[in-house]
């Protein structure tokens, strides 16, 4: 079983937010990233699994620098087999799409696995367009999959209940909550990491299609206001003037 996992970095939860350039760049600057958790406990530790059921190889694919080869190497650590890394910037979904699919085409991966999205775009687009360029189908949001030969059967919660799909393998699948529980690295896979391969390769040319006009940071949250219980009418007031609840 051939498994391709697709890691991505995101911004530590605790990192300060700010932009540059009139608002058009994401200032990276004193920024920790971590692997985007969506990727790392849901699409890479469930790949693990399937892998110590009926072996195989994991491999992880990112789209970025130099400087994401720490979260590819902790990513190897937790038990991922190999590693690539398409050396550019990942400009918009489509094009990181694109190059993990040209990566893919000639690979012949049973699974290829996302996160359901990533927690600085939430844009949840990727793996579809993944499945679209290599013309495999696509289950997103799948909270449980189980093997079962040459198909898959999965479950992802819809409005009202819990669908069951299954589908033949190749397949391309979003992982979300439920498809599995976090990994910590132990000593022995953090040292193993440092000699497994990251390979590196050339991007492909694909025509950039969206481009980042601006950024604006949520308004800052409002100071408590603390009314006396006995004061009923501007508690009223205030859930009916500035709060406009009532």
């Amino acid at each position: 079983m051939k498994i391709l996992v697709c890691i991505s970095k995101a911004p530590d939860t605790t990192s300060k937010i700010a932009f540059s350039q009139g608002n058009t760049v994401f200032d990276e600057n004193g920024v920790q990233y971590i692997v985007n958790p969506y990727d790392e406990w849901y699409a890479l530790v469930r790949a693990l699994e399937i892998k110590e059921t009926i072996g195989g190889e994991v491999t992880i694919i990112t789209v970025g620098s130099a400087n994401d080869d720490a979260i590819m190497r902790k990513a190897l650590a937790i038990g991922a087999d190999a590693a690539v890394r398409v050396d550019a910037d990942p400009k918009d979904a489509y094009f990181t799409a694109s190059q993990i699919a040209d990566f893919a085409k000639t690979e012949g991966f049973d699974l290829i696995f996302t996160g359901k999205e990533t927690i600085n775009f939430n844009g949840s687009q990727v793996g579809g367009m993944i499945a679209e360029l290599l013309d495999l189908p696509f289950v997103s949001l799948a909270s449980k999959l189980d093997l079962n030969g040459e198909t898959i059967q999965l479950e992802r919660e819809i409005a009202g209940g819990v669908e069951l799909i299954e589908v033949n393998i190749p397949v391309v699948v979003s992982c979300a909550k439920g498809m599995a529980e976090q990994r910590i690295p132990n000593m022995r896979g953090i040292m193993a990491a440092r000699t497994k391969p990251l390979k590196v390769i050339s991007p492909t040319a694909v025509e950039e299609l969206t481009s980042y006009v601006s950024f604006v940071t949520p308004a800052a949250k409002s100071t408590v206001k603390i009314i006396d219980a006995s004061n009923m009418d501007e508690l009223v007031r205030l859930l009916h003037q500035e709060a406009k609840v009532i």
